[in-house]
């Protein structure tokens, strides 16, 4: 048994995250700032099935404030930390650029920090897909060179893999950075494509279908994600002295960065097809350009995660999006 801090623990990830920790029979002290980004009541929905479980602990309190940071850590006793609070969004990231900043710069720093002073076994947190920004190379391979990113977020979780590495050159502090690949499943994002599309389809309404559907996603469902969200934390990673100089991913530092995602790249209007059968009703499209911060295609290369930890997501989207439809239908109290 272990006591983890996971940080996010009302999102997606964190809450199912602290969910699947505690299964286990782990301690966990989830940390989250409630913000309003999206609705806060489900949010507090999701924390809802954590509270009043023998093991969690419910802290709030915002990534930037460093003083309240600093409490948590000198009176938590945490092995390890899985960091998955962020602001997220690409869009977003275009309206409220200081958000971005705040959060998963200046926040980020607080987690290192407090982690560097509390003798923390291990961080894993959150980066993102979004890194890859204008790169070619299909698969994306963590090997690959992530300079050119299109959108402030993906510029932001660049950075975090960046401070991460200094941290664990400079003070030994083991680090493994998370490269999540369009994360969907039950009790996932009102701002995501998967909710905006259930959500309009089921309301008689258009969806929007940006560059006119001719884009393809490595949708990756919730459980999978989790199952490698803590198989990483479970490992620890070890300096590598015989590192390829041309392979950021790993260091002759305790420091690592892997890709979990499907690994199959869906068409975006094969998901929409697949969650008009689930929903049973067909959506009107709206066909829109490609939004500033989009990509054309995502594409995991999850073969380091293989190796390492033993894993490889499989979920089709077909079993995860009816999974998710029919939670949907339920959380609202829509009839099936």
């Amino acid at each position: 048994m272990a006591r983890i801090l996971v940080t996010g623990a009302a999102g997606f990830i964190g809450f199912h995250t602290a969910s699947r920790l505690l299964d286990r029979g782990d301690e966990v002290v989830g940390l989250d700032n409630l913000n309003d980004y999206y609705q806060v009541k489900l949010k507090q929905d999701r924390l809802s099935q954590l509270a009043g479980r023998d093991g969690f602990q419910f802290a709030k309190a915002a990534l930037e404030d460093k003083a309240g940071i600093d409490k948590l850590f000198a009176d938590g006793s945490f092995d390890s930390v899985i960091h998955l609070a962020a602001q997220a969004g690409v869009r977003y990231s275009l309206e409220n650029p200081q958000a971005y900043v705040d959060s998963n710069i200046v926040g980020f720093m607080n987690i290192l920090e407090a982690c560097r002073h509390n003798n923390i076994g291990h961080l894993a947190y959150a980066s993102s897909s979004s890194v890859y920004g204008a790169n070619k190379n299909k698969p994306f391979r963590v090997t690959d060179r992530v300079d050119h990113p299109v959108s402030l977020y993906a510029a932001s979780k660049k950075a975090n893999e960046l401070m991460a590495h200094t941290y664990s050159h400079l003070f030994d502090l083991p680090t493994t950075g998370l490269r999540f690949f369009t994360v969907y499943g039950p009790w996932g994002r009102p701002d995501m494509a998967l909710w905006l599309f259930t959500e309009a389809i089921l309301k008689g309404k258009p969806i929007n279908v940006f560059n006119h559907g001719k884009m393809r996603r490595d949708f990756t469902y919730i459980d999978d994600i989790v199952e490698g969200v803590i198989r990483v934390n479970d490992n620890v990673p070890q300096p590598n002295s015989d590192q390829d100089p041309l392979d950021d991913s790993t260091t002759a530092a305790p420091y690592k960065i892997y890709n979990i995602g499907n690994n199959q790249p869906v068409e975006l209007m094969h998901m929409i097809e697949t969650l008009e059968k689930c929903i049973g009703i067909p959506a009107k499209k709206h066909m829109m350009e490609m939004q500033l911060g989009d990509v054309q295609e995502t594409f995991a290369d999850i073969d380091a995660l293989q190796a390492d930890v033993g894993f490889r997501p499989d979920t089709p989207i077909e079993i995860g999006i009816d999974r998710f439809v029919k939670w949907f239908k339920a959380y609202h109290g829509i009839d099936a």
